[in-house]
């Protein structure tokens, strides 16, 4: 099993469905709440359904969006114990118990790896736990690159700047800024009148749509920042 760890925005579910493209496998995609029921014994039902269904596509790739619903530590929540305890021992079945996963791996993504119960990051079960950390200014420019490509940039709009003003912001973050900078631009032109010329004007994202859209998410980050 391979657990891929680190705050949200940074790539987790990203990750997966890039490693699903790329293997060429069968891939299977469970978002962990799914799986939860308040019925006596349909969680655990769910879990061995999910994981049989895996075995007989072998080879699959497994992948539990958000695992830390699905297997909490246990004792830390007061409410529904009997239910979590038989859940994560279920789940703790399916992958280290007598029947071998042939052919399966099982990857799992957590924003909280506190939170996911120690039994599962034992030896046999998640053997590889992989941060995904907040990108660098060098990584946070080709994550500018890619969400502005085939975007008519005006000229004066400075991907390594952008990069260097976003320090600590993570994949997310980024998306939404150049989405909300094309926005910006795109109402802009609306909004323009073309009376004064027979030349419509053309469509460019400025420097000042970016920079609006970086305050933006400062402002954000701000306002969560006080609620916490």
């Amino acid at each position: 099993g391979i657990l891929l760890y680190g705050i949200p925005g940074t790539g987790k579910t990203l990750l997966g469905k890039a490693i699903a493209t790329e293997s060429g496998v069968n891939f299977i995609s469970v978002k962990g709440p799914s799986l939860i029921s308040k019925y006596v014994g349909e969680s655990e039902r769910a879990i061995r359904e999910v994981f049989k269904i895996a075995k007989q596509a072998s080879p699959t790739i497994l992948f539990f969006d958000e695992i830390d619903s699905i297997v909490p530590r246990r004792g830390s929540s007061s409410t529904d114990a009997h239910v979590t305890e038989r859940v994560i021992s279920q789940f703790l079945t399916e992958m280290g118990g007598i029947e071998e996963l042939k052919g399966v791996v099982v990857l799992a993504a957590t924003n909280r790896l506190d939170l996911v119960d120690p039994a599962l990051l034992r030896s046999g079960r998640f053997d590889i736990l992989l941060e995904l950390p907040k990108p660098d200014e060098k990584t946070r420019e080709e994550i500018f690159k890619i969400h502005t490509k085939n975007k008519p940039l005006a000229k004066e709009v400075d991907l390594k700047e952008l990069a260097a003003k976003t320090e600590g912001k993570v994949g997310a973050d980024i998306e939404f800024i150049c989405r909300k900078a094309s926005m910006l631009a795109i109402r802009e032109y609306i909004n323009q009148s073309p009376a004064t010329s027979h030349q419509s004007p053309e469509l460019k994202i400025l420097k000042r749509h970016f920079d609006e859209a970086v305050g933006l998410v400062n402002t954000k980050d701000a306002s969560q920042r006080a609620v916490v």
